[in-house]
């Protein structure tokens, strides 16, 4: 090709191999004057589509290697962070992290670097991104069935391939490449009183399916039109999927070890020490997280290198284990958790709360009155020491009597703990993957069962669609 044709915006993404993330960090640590020193590179490409009013509006792509080094001077550290990977410009950052490093005050809790560690075989990833083509004609599958119906569709399609890198001054060096994509829609009537929400999401574009998309979210919105408005109050709930995702996974912000042992959390024990060995929820909750599972960027190891495994966090409802940091183990005398850092929120893209065998369609069978829930919006903490949250319902909540969905209602504001309604479990259904995360983002795949339970509490009503 000529070196005057133009070049193309969507060329193929520009991912660092295992080989080329090694020479980048050889490069950094090579010439940096700290006596430790460690790298982390992550290399990510990211495409995404916007549709509104039924109609494409936004399309983009880009690229990026951003290198963090962090210099350490006995206890005291400062990082740099730059995307200019050559010789010169990666030692100068080392040298200002260096020069700043010493300037800091010393960290009493700092753990010194790990040398090399033993890693699971890396993954094969689709690392393709896809086309502007191949995202708008995904869009326009949704956007075809909001209009036929007299709907309005918008949605967001955002898709990632990337590869991430750790290697420090002992000789520790980790890789690990990932890709993933979702797709979400949102679909309202012309009149502003129904609305309608679904997601499908995946490891690589082909797993998406924006046909059962539209159709569900469509179906919802014309479902949803004119809700009337119940008494808030406390009901048996059925909770799709995304919505028990949307609170199960905060428990996993919960069990950080320190926070339970200094009586901080709700895992902190009556009378001193932590709830290991303790039931706190139904028999029939296990959760765990498997970096098997994981779609997500550093699914191979934790911040300071460690290899990720399977932890079993609840097992029919008895707490297994906690999350304890390096320093907090060796403070308590544990072996560290390795499922991330605190809370495990680096393998906490890859919860999985075990499933049953009851359809949402069982569920409303069962239910003499109750509210079918789609999903929670605009989550926020109210009280640590009981995981209780507080938020809306959003996108399709429907009364349930006599074992039919009969109306769609007005939505509420909720104040519940997960830890309360799983207490409350009467019915539970096959764990999927869903994408539970306020953002939608690509990469927040947890697995989610739908359930039924008593007594959800819904604290008042909310005029919001």
């Amino acid at each position: 090709m000529s070196d005057l044709a133009p070049r193309s915006l969507f060329a193929p993404p520009s991912i660092l191999s295992r080989q080329e993330a090694q020479e980048v960090a050889q490069r950094v640590l090579r010439n940096s004057p700290a006596p430790e020193t460690r790298v982390s590179i992550n290399s990510a490409a990211r495409a995404d589509t916007r549709f509104a009013l039924n109609q494409v509006t936004t399309s983009g792509e880009n690229q990026d290697t951003q290198v963090t080094i962090t210099a350490y001077d006995g206890n005291r550290a400062a990082s740099v962070n730059t995307n200019r990977l050559d010789e010169a410009s990666l030692a100068a950052a080392a040298k200002q992290a260096y020069e700043i490093a010493k300037l800091v005050p010393p960290n009493p809790e700092r753990m010194p670097e790990l040398g090399g560690q033993e890693y699971p075989p890396m993954r094969e990833r689709q690392m393709s991104l896809p086309t502007p083509e191949e995202r708008a004609a995904a869009a326009k599958i949704v956007t075809e069935l909001a209009r036929k119906n007299e709907l309005i569709a918008t949605g967001f399609i955002e898709c990632r391939a990337g590869a991430s890198a750790l290697a420090n001054s002992k000789g520790l060096f980790a890789y690990d490449a990932t890709s993933s994509v979702t797709m979400t829609s949102t679909v309202r009537s012309p009149d502003g009183t129904g609305s309608g929400w679904a997601c499908t999401d995946g490891n690589s574009f082909a797993d998406l399916d924006p046909q059962t998309l539209a159709v569900t979210a469509v179906q919802k919105a014309k479902d949803s039109r004119s809700p009337v408005a119940i008494e808030p109050g406390r009901y048996t709930t059925i909770l799709e999927p995304t919505a028990v995702g949307n609170l199960v996974q905060l428990i996993a912000g919960a069990m950080q070890a320190r926070a339970a042992d200094e009586g901080r959390s709700f895992f902190t024990k009556p009378g001193g020490g932590n709830k290991i060995g303790l039931k706190v929820v139904d028999d029939r909750v296990t959760l765990l997280t498997d970096p098997a599972d994981s779609p997500s960027l550093n699914g191979g190891y934790d911040e300071d290198g460690l290899a990720l495994e399977k932890v079993v966090w609840i097992e029919n409802g008895v707490v297994k284990n906690l999350n304890y940091d390096r320093y907090w183990a060796q403070k308590q005398g544990k072996q560290p958790t390795r499922a991330g850092g605190g809370g495990f929120r680096g393998a906490g893209r890859s919860l999985r709360m075990m499933g049953g065998t009851s359809s949402v369609a069982d569920m409303v069978k069962s239910t003499e009155r109750g509210v079918l829930v789609t999903r929670f919006w605009y989550i926020r903490p109210v009280d640590a020491r009981t995981i209780l949250y507080t938020g809306l319902t959003r996108d399709g909540t429907f009364l349930v009597e006599n074992g039919k969905v009969t109306r769609p209602i007005k939505n509420f504001r909720f104040n519940e703990s997960p830890i309360f309604f799983l207490n409350n479990l009467d019915a539970m259904g096959p764990s999927i993957r869903i994408n539970a995360s306020e953002n939608l983002g690509a990469g927040g795949a947890v697995y989610m069962p739908a359930i039924k339970v008593r007594d959800f509490t819904f604290s008042s009503l909310s005029d919001a669609v």
